[in-house]
């Protein structure tokens, strides 16, 4: 509680201290305040125009076009002209195109038009996608339209010749890269085809060189074995040939012994039948029951063997010697063709077999031969598959700038273009005229305080007690107070009528700069 007591005291003492020396806040609010208030009063007004501008990257093509032709990104091409509108070389040209340049006559002169266009020249996002402001300060209304204008014509002009830019370059270099690999292309060509023209004899039209090498070891172990099946079948039909040469002489005997050598479909019966006479002959004698069947139906067999041979002898005597000679003349001309194809397939054996020893000669030669082709069409495909990729980009690209002429990707739309204003936008003499009063009395509030401090006065018992440490037994008054207090209240007097006619000034100033605004307001609405 004392602490704070103490500190109440002592802020007391600054107040009454600064007090006492209230003449020097009088002097140097008269002192800056009406410099300041004249200085604000004479500043220049500066006009400022502004442009609103709407990008549109929205495209009919676009969604059509998709895979078909190049597309870029719109969004990256506004930002990108954003970031560089303000750049030195724009900034000279919008300085040349509103005649600023011609106001400077110096290097530093036009050095610092150029810095004043880059501070003064405003683009900025309007609240949303693609909406921008455009806005410049200066003292001329017309000229503040102006070097909006230029730069809003920059803005769009530059984004559009980018873009047109960027396709003639890369057109350009499209068409530079099919040079470059169409040469290429016809050097790999012609190496391609010198290689195969040295290694004709060695290379096959088709596959590689061991692929070859087992196809004609396959085809000639093919034809060895169609040979031995032949010279098999030659030999079948040689045997049949003798056969019925045996058969024409069979026919030429006497027929008593043609019936012993002719078989028949009771042979094989009467055989087994005498064979089971044999064996029942051993155990019976011929009067029993079985031995009587079994020579009964041996008798009948036999004259129906000797029947169907009688049959056969008398029917077919001249028919089948005629039909046996006319066989063996067909298995004679077989045989000889098969003979001709023997000869034949003899030859392509021999064939196949020069052809293997041709390539068993080669054989060390065609690892290298075969890298080397696998090494040249290797780069051949690649150089065409490039070349190919090329003419497709550039088929691309001619479909992408034919449909940047008929529809540009990024439409402009001013929404509010430029125009020069009747109003001026600053300076704001009304915030500067509080700053020069609040700075006039802060400075005589400061060097009094200051003054207070260096050369104080006593105005307190506890004061003094304070500065001399020696106890302040009494007081004693001053024997005049009239006077005193009347001195006071004169210099009470001139700090309230100088700080209100301080104020007042600062009131009709500020008055008069919003009733001038307003009047403007009046007259232009």
């Amino acid at each position: 509680m004392q602490d704070l007591q103490k500190t109440l005291e002592l802020l007391l003492g600054y107040i009454k201290g600064v007090w006492v020396k209230k003449r020097y806040i009088i002097i140097f609010s008269w002192l800056i305040c009406p410099v300041g208030f004249f200085y604000v009063a004479s500043m220049p007004d500066v006009y400022e125009s502004q442009a609103r501008v709407y990008v549109d990257t929205r495209s009919v093509l676009q969604p059509l076009l998709r895979g078909l032709a190049i597309q870029t990104n719109p969004q990256q091409e506004i930002a990108m002209m954003v970031k560089t509108l303000l750049s030195r070389p724009n900034l000279e040209i919008i300085a040349r195109e509103s005649d600023l340049d011609i106001t400077t006559s110096t290097p530093t002169q036009y050095e610092n038009l150029i810095k004043s266009l880059s501070n003064n020249i405003k683009l900025r996002a309007a609240g949303r996608d693609n909406l921008y402001t455009i806005a410049f300060s200066h003292r001329s209304p017309e000229m503040a339209k102006t070097v909006v204008q230029e730069t809003l014509d920059l803005f769009v002009e530059g984004t559009k010749g980018n873009s047109r830019k960027d396709s003639d370059s890369a057109s350009q270099f499209i068409d530079e890269q099919i040079d470059e690999y169409e040469s290429r292309l016809a050097s790999a060509e012609q190496r391609l085809a010198n290689f195969k023209r040295k290694y004709s004899t060695l290379l096959p039209n088709q596959g590689s060189f061991y692929q070859n090498y087992s196809q004609l070891e396959s085809e000639l172990e093919e034809i060895k074995l169609k040979i031995k099946e032949t010279e098999q079948q030659i030999a079948s039909l040689s045997t049949q040939i003798n056969v019925s040469n045996n058969t024409l002489d069979e026919f030429s005997v006497r027929p008593s012994d043609r019936e012993t050598q002719l078989t028949t479909r009771y042979d094989e019966r009467i055989k087994s039948l005498e064979e089971k006479l044999d064996q029942l002959s051993l155990k019976y004698t011929k009067l029993h029951p079985d031995v009587i069947e079994a020579n009964s139906l041996l008798k009948s067999l036999q004259e129906l063997r000797e029947k169907e041979i009688s049959e056969y002898l008398s029917g077919n005597d001249g028919e089948g010697s005629d039909q046996i000679g006319s066989i063996a003349s067909e298995l004679k001309l077989e045989m000889t063709r098969l003979e001709s194809q023997i000869a034949s397939m003899k030859v392509r054996e021999s064939d196949y077999s020069s052809k293997i020893e041709a390539l068993k000669q080669k054989i060390d030669l065609v690892p290298q031969v075969e890298a080397e082709r696998t090494a040249l069409n290797r780069d051949y495909q690649i150089t065409k598959k490039k070349y190919e990729e090329l003419l497709s980009r550039k088929e691309s690209a001619e479909l992408s700038q034919k449909a940047d002429v008929s529809n540009e990707n990024v439409q402009f739309r001013v929404i509010d273009p430029p125009i020069a204003p009747k109003n001026a936008a600053g300076p704001n003499r009304a915030l500067y005229y509080t700053f020069v009063l609040v700075l006039g009395f802060a400075s005589g509030l400061g060097v009094a305080f200051l003054v207070s401090q260096i050369t104080p006065v006593v105005i307190r018992a506890s004061q003094l007690t304070a500065l001399t440490n020696y106890p302040v037994l009494g007081t004693v008054s001053h024997l005049n107070k009239s006077h005193i207090k009347k001195v006071n209240r004169s210099r009470l007097l001139v700090f309230l009528v100088s700080s209100l006619l301080i104020v007042g000034l600062y009131g009709s100033l500020v008055m008069a700069d919003i009733m001038q605004l307003d009047l403007y307001g009046r007259v232009f609405s």
